[in-house]
């Protein structure tokens, strides 16, 4: 009888984030963030950490990076610690002031580049005509943010930060703040961008649909502190699939995931020591102790 073939070895994560918990401390006592979250993210995967209000998801995505300390655990970023901001991460956020006004889009553009010396002038300018030109605004170059649109200003914060090619795009959501209309329209850009160039994106939302539409993988986090809940493949949908039978199928099952069943405290703990084991590069994912411990995979 022939021995099956062994199986290939499993490609190492570009982002672990292991058994992490972060703390604020106020005047009177110790607020948990999160609670030994931990996860794996793949060169161009583009994984969502989903959760309500609380479950420490934008706390998390800061953490990553490099803005706010772990309590515990360890985040490592192509096998080494992460200590401190770099350029290997880049994030953009929420708000739509974050574009200083006094430069003009192409200036805003190269700032980044310049500023870490990543790029001389020249080389800087051509990354940023090059960046907006795939975001639509290569005839904006020369305006002012006060003149954009809140949707042409995250086209800008999202260019600003591919032109500095980080090793993992970090969006706290970022198009939360828009119109439905500029959101949807938002989502297929940045779907579009990623056939392009296959960066691997880090999403934070709460938002269930843009969760299943934007991501290949979604992190389920439960709040207070916030802890892993599930771990599910999204692959198979996209803007196409909305208002399916299947995306709507899924869609409260993640609601469910989410709110109506309880977090299980040790439980999650127990789902956490037993770690989420990285998949095949398109985003598989299994999780120990999934049927008991309320760490679950939906296929």
């Amino acid at each position: 009888m022939t021995a099956a073939p062994p199986h290939p070895p499993q490609p190492a994560p570009l982002l672990a984030v292991d058994r992490v918990s972060i703390d604020y401390r106020t005047a009177d006592r110790v607020v948990r963030a999160t609670h030994r979250v931990s996860f794996d993210v793949h060169a161009a995967e583009r994984y969502i950490l989903l959760g309500a209000s609380g479950c420490g998801k934008s706390t998390l995505l800061k953490s990553i990076a490099g803005f706010i300390a772990p309590s515990e655990g360890e985040i490592r970023l192509d096998g080494r610690a992460v200590a401190r901001p770099g350029p290997d991460r880049i994030v953009v956020f929420q708000e739509f002031d974050q574009l200083p006004p006094w430069k003009t889009v192409a200036e805003n553009v190269m700032f980044p580049l310049l500023a870490s010396r990543r790029a001389g002038r020249a080389e800087a300018r051509e990354r940023a005509h090059d960046v907006l030109a795939r975001v639509g605004l290569a005839r904006f170059a020369d305006a002012y943010p006060h003149t954009l649109s809140g949707g042409m200003k995250q086209r800008v914060a999202i260019a600003r930060a591919l032109a500095m090619q980080p090793r993992v795009l970090l969006m706290d959501e970022p198009f939360a703040a828009l119109d439905a209309l500029t959101r949807r329209r938002m989502q297929e850009e940045l779907l579009a961008l990623w056939e392009d160039t296959r960066f691997t994106l880090l999403f934070v939302t709460h938002s269930i649909e843009e969760a299943l539409v934007v991501g290949s993988r979604i992190g389920l986090l439960s709040p207070h502190p916030g802890r892993m809940r599930a771990e599910i493949n999204s692959h198979g949908w996209d803007l196409s699939s909305m208002g399916s039978a299947g995306f709507q199928g899924a869609a409260q099952r993640i609601h469910r995931l989410l709110f109506d069943e309880p977090a299980g405290g040790a439980a999650d703990d127990a789902a956490q020591d037993g770690g989420i084991a990285g998949g095949e590069a398109a985003g598989e994912a299994t999780a120990a102790g999934r049927s008991n411990a309320g760490l679950r995979r939906i296929a």
